[in-house]
């Protein structure tokens, strides 16, 4: 029942878990790039700019993931004919899942980068303003440094949703586990023995990934 070889036409075990590792590792850091900007946005001194990271965090993280990722296909797909560089469907899928899994993301990750700079005394900002840094120095070499060690934790809790959102993807065709899983479930017998084992894939997934980052927030803590 159980094969280990990858096809992206009849995915399989490893190949489906590979997938939803790759729209994790993939995914995860472009919410941290775009998250962090939005987090710079927020705190920025210029009224448009927080008004904007205001308002798409708002938004987005009021929105339904599955309504998100089914409009990165129908609506950028095949209302706007955005292929993300991609010829094969398959690929296209995997490319704007990611798009979709990014956008969502980036909001909480944002929030939590936020909460982190939240943390950082005002004086340390106060004293980089005064040695003539401007905002964007100040936040690059002052207050995310220490904001992202303080919140090592809360980014682990994101990866750990974001691992474990990536099964949204199975709504527009993406090969990863909760794909393979309803196909599987649709054709065998199974079902408890089916469950338990993508269960336990998820579990080996995350598991690990909330004890380490949980043992590298003790080691980074920021001592104040």
């Amino acid at each position: 029942m159980f094969d280990f070889i990858s096809d992206y036409d009849n995915p399989t075990l490893w190949g489906a878990f590979w997938t939803t590792v790759q729209l994790t590792v993939l995914s995860g850091v472009g919410s941290l790039v775009l998250g962090t900007i939005l987090a710079a946005m927020r705190v920025s001194p210029v009224p448009l700019m927080r008004g904007f990271g205001t308002a798409y965090v708002n938004i987005v993280r009021n929105i339904p993931l599955t309504v998100i990722i089914i409009f990165t296909s129908l609506g950028l797909a095949d209302i706007f004919g955005v292929t993300m560089d991609a010829s094969d469907f398959k690929i296209q899928g995997f490319r704007l899942a990611i798009l979709g899994l990014v956008a969502y993301t980036a909001a909480f990750v944002c929030e939590a980068i936020r909460s982190g700079i939240n943390t950082v005394p005002l004086g340390q900002a106060e004293a980089a303003r005064a040695i003539g840094l401007t905002f964007s120095q100040t936040l690059r070499i002052v207050i995310l440094p220490q904001a992202f060690r303080s919140v090592i934790g809360p980014l682990a809790n994101v990866l750990i949703a974001l691992t474990k959102n990536t099964t949204v993807a199975a709504a527009i065709g993406v090969a990863e586990a909760a794909y393979l899983m309803k196909g599987m479930i649709e054709n065998e017998a199974q079902t408890l023995l089916i469950g338990a084992v993508f269960a336990f894939g998820f579990v080996v997934l995350t598991l690990p990934t909330g004890l380490f980052f949980g043992w590298l927030s003790k080691r980074l803590a920021v001592k104040r």
